[in-house]
C-alpha cells in the first residue's frame, strides 16, 4: 500500500513529465484501437461473408502435375543435346486417364464433409427443323459449315470420352474416334441431376417466362428452352421438337417442351465462332433437361451406335453420342472442404486428380482491399509502437537520473531494490493504462469512419489500378498484380467486366466489401491493454536496470 501511495504522489509531483508520456501512450494507443480494429473488420467480414455464402467443388484430372512430371523426368536429347517434351507420352498419359464416372464421384460424395452432391451431363447436338440462334449471314453459315466439317473431329476435347487429347479424322468413315469430341452440333443439352444442380435458376440468372421446370429426376423426355430460341422458331409450351446426333442424322429424338426460360447471360455476338467454335455454346442455344433423360438418351444412342473399324490404320468409329458428365460437392464450411481435400485421396482418389473451388479464391478477392488496409495498418502499427516504445525508453532512462537522490534514501532507509524498481514499474503502468484507456475509447468512436475512409480510398485505387492496366493493354487484363514486387495483399482480380457477369457469388472480386459497420469490440479492447501493460513494461525495463545497479551510499555521498 505504501508503495502504491508513493507511486501516485510521484505521479502527481511530476505532472509536465507524466503528461508528455500520456500523450505519447495516447497516439499510440489511438494508432493501435484503430489498427486493431482494422484488422478485427476485416476478420469479422472474412467470417460473415462466409457463412453467406455456399462453398463447392470438383474433381478433375490434374493436368498441371502430370504436366510437371514429365517435365522432372524429361531426358537428354541425342548427343547430350537439351530435352525434349515427349508429346506422345503426354498424350498416351492423358488418354489413359479417364474423367471420374458420376458413381465414382458419388463414392466420395459419401463422405462426412461433404453436404450434398450433384451432377450434370452436357451433350451436343443439332435439331430436326429447329434452327439455332445466330446473327450470321447465309454466306457466313456457309463459310462456317464448311470450317467446321473440315476441322471436325481434329481435336480431342477432355470430358467427352475421356481425358485424352487424341487426334481424330473423320475422313473416309462415318462416326467419330472414341475419345474425341465428335461432330459438334447447334444446340446444348444439358441434364441436371436435382433442382439443386441449376444453378443458374437459384442465383436468378434464368427465370422461367411461360410453363414450369420439368419435374426433379424424371425419364420423361420433357425440356425447357430459352424464350429467344421459342421466338426464334414459333416454338410455344407444349409443343415437341426434334433433335438429331450430329454424328448419325437418322439418329432422331423428340423432346417436349414444358417450359421457355428466359437467360440473362444469353448474349449473341457476331457469329457462332465468336461463341466458341459453335453456336452451341450460346446460351440462347441451350436445352435444359432432366439428367435421367438425358442418359436415356445417350445409352440408347450407345446401344443402337454404328462401329467401324478402318482397315488400313485399324481405327475404331463409333455414331454412339459423346457426353461430358461434371459433379460438384456441396460443403457448408470451408474446413470442410479442405478437410475433404485432403481426405478423398485417403478415400481411393487417385494422386492423376484434384480437388478445386473457384468459390473461395471469389470471395477472398472481394476482401482485397480491406485485406490490404489490414496489412498496412500492421505494418503502422508496428512502426509506432517501436517509436513510442522507444521514446518512452529514453523519458524514463531521464526520469530515474532526474530522481537518483530519492533512488538512494529510499534503499538507504531499508527499502530494497526492488521494490523501489516495482515503484516506478507502478507509476509507469498507471500512466500508461490511464491514457489507454482513453485512446482506447477515442479509438472505437474514430475507428469505423476512419476505416470506410480508408478503405473507400483503397477500393478507388484498386478500381484505378485496374482501369490504368486496361487502357495501357487496351482491354481487360488477367494478371495478378497483387503479387508483382511493390504490390500489398494477396492476387488481384483480373478481368472484372467477367467476374461482374458471373453469377452465383454474391461476394465476387468486383463486388469489393464497401464499408464496415463496426470494428471494435471487447477482444480489441483487450488486445488494446495486454499493449498498454507490455508498453509499460517495456518502458520500465530501463528504470529496472539503472535501480538495480545504483549504490545508495555513493548516491548520497556524491549529492550536489
Amino acid at each position: 500500500m505504501y508503495i502504491l501511495k508513493n507511486a501516485l504522489k510521484s505521479i502527481s509531483r511530476a505532472k509536465g513529465r507524466n503528461v508528455l508520456i500520456g500523450i505519447i501512450v495516447l497516439v499510440i494507443s489511438v494508432a493501435a484501437c484503430i489498427g486493431l480494429s482494422i484488422q478485427n473488420a476485416a476478420e469479422d467480414a472474412r467470417e460473415a461473408t462466409l457463412e453467406g455464402i455456399t462453398i463447392t467443388a470438383q474433381i478433375s484430372v490434374d493436368r498441371n502435375a502430370m504436366m510437371s512430371g514429365m517435365k522432372e523426368n524429361m531426358q537428354p536429347g541425342e548427343d547430350g543435346g537439351m530435352p525434349s517434351f515427349d508429346k506422345d507420352s503426354f498424350r498416351e498419359n492423358m488418354n489413359a486417364i479417364e474423367e471420374l464416372t458420376i458413381d465414382e464421384m458419388q463414392k466420395y460424395a459419401d463422405l462426412d464433409m461433404v453436404k450434398s452432391f450433384y451432377y450434370t451431363m452436357s451433350v451436343s447436338m443439332n435439331g430436326s427443323e429447329l434452327e439455332a440462334v445466330s446473327t450470321t449471314t447465309s454466306d457466313d453459315e456457309e463459310e462456317t459449315d464448311n470450317a467446321e466439317n473440315s476441322n471436325s473431329n481434329t481435336q480431342g476435347m477432355q470430358g467427352f470420352g475421356g481425358a485424352g487429347m487424341g487426334m481424330s479424322e473423320n475422313k473416309g468413315g462415318k462416326g467419330f474416334r472414341p475419345g474425341s469430341m465428335g461432330q459438334q452440333g447447334d444446340f446444348t443439352l444439358v441434364g441436371y441431376s436435382s433442382d439443386e444442380a441449376m444453378e443458374g435458376f437459384l442465383d436468378g440468372t434464368c427465370t422461367i417466362v411461360d410453363g414450369n421446370v420439368f419435374e426433379e429426376g424424371t425419364k420423361e423426355y420433357h425440356c425447357i428452352i430459352t424464350d429467344e430460341l421459342a421466338t426464334y422458331n414459333d416454338i410455344s409450351v407444349g409443343d415437341t421438337i426434334k433433335i438429331t446426333n450430329p454424328n448419325d442424322e437418322e439418329e432422331v429424338y423428340e423432346l417436349q417442351v414444358v417450359g421457355t426460360y428466359n437467360n440473362a447471360q444469353s448474349t449473341v455476338t457476331s457469329g457462332g465462332f465468336m461463341q466458341g467454335f459453335s453456336t452451341s455454346s450460346d446460351a440462347a442455344n441451350q436445352i435444359y433437361l432432366s439428367y435421367n433423360a438425358l442418359s436415356a438418351i445417350v445409352s440408347t444412342s450407345s446401344e443402337n451406335a454404328e462401329e467401324t473399324t478402318d482397315e488400313n490404320t485399324g481405327i475404331i468409329r463409333t455414331t454412339a453420342l459423346p457426353e461430358q458428365t461434371s459433379g460438384t460437392y456441396v460443403f457448408a464450411t470451408v474446413e470442410d472442404y479442405e478437410k475433404f481435400s485432403t481426405d478423398v485421396y485417403e478415400a481411393g482418389l487417385s494422386e492423376d486428380y484434384t480437388v478445386s473451388s473457384s468459390d473461395v479464391t471469389q470471395y477472398e478477392n472481394s476482401l482485397l482491399p480491406l485485406k490490404n488496409l489490414s496489412q498496412m495498418s500492421m505494418y503502422f502499427l508496428i512502426v509506432v509502437f517501436a517509436i513510442g516504445g522507444i521514446i518512452l525508453v529514453v523519458l524514463n532512462i531521464f526520469n530515474v537520473r532526474e530522481r537518483k537522490y530519492e533512488v538512494g534514501v529510499l534503499t538507504a532507509i531499508g527499502m530494497r531494490k526492488r521494490k523501489v524498481a516495482f515503484q516506478f514499474i507502478l507509476e509507469t503502468l498507471i500512466v500508461t493504462i490511464a491514457f489507454v484507456v482513453i485512446g482506447g475509447g477515442i479509438g472505437a468512436v474514430t475507428s469505423v469512419p476512419v476505416t470506410n475512409s480508408l478503405l473507400a480510398s483503397q477500393i478507388e485505387a484498386q478500381e484505378s489500378q485496374m482501369k490504368n492496366d486496361g487502357e495501357a493493354f487496351g482491354r481487360d487484363t488477367n494478371f495478378d498484380r497483387g503479387s508483382m514486387p511493390g504490390n500489398m495483399g494477396g492476387g488481384m482480380p483480373g478481368n472484372m467486366s467477367d467476374m461482374e457477369e458471373r453469377p452465383g457469388f454474391e461476394g465476387d472480386a468486383a463486388n469489393y466489401v464497401q464499408e464496415v459497420s463496426s470494428a471494435t469490440d471487447v477482444g480489441v479492447l483487450l488486445k488494446l491493454l495486454g499493449i498498454g501493460v507490455l508498453l509499460a513494461l517495456i518502458a520500465s525495463a530501463a528504470s529496472v536496470i539503472f535501480i538495480t545497479r545504483y549504490d545508495p551510499l555513493k548516491i548520497l555521498a556524491n549529492r550536489d
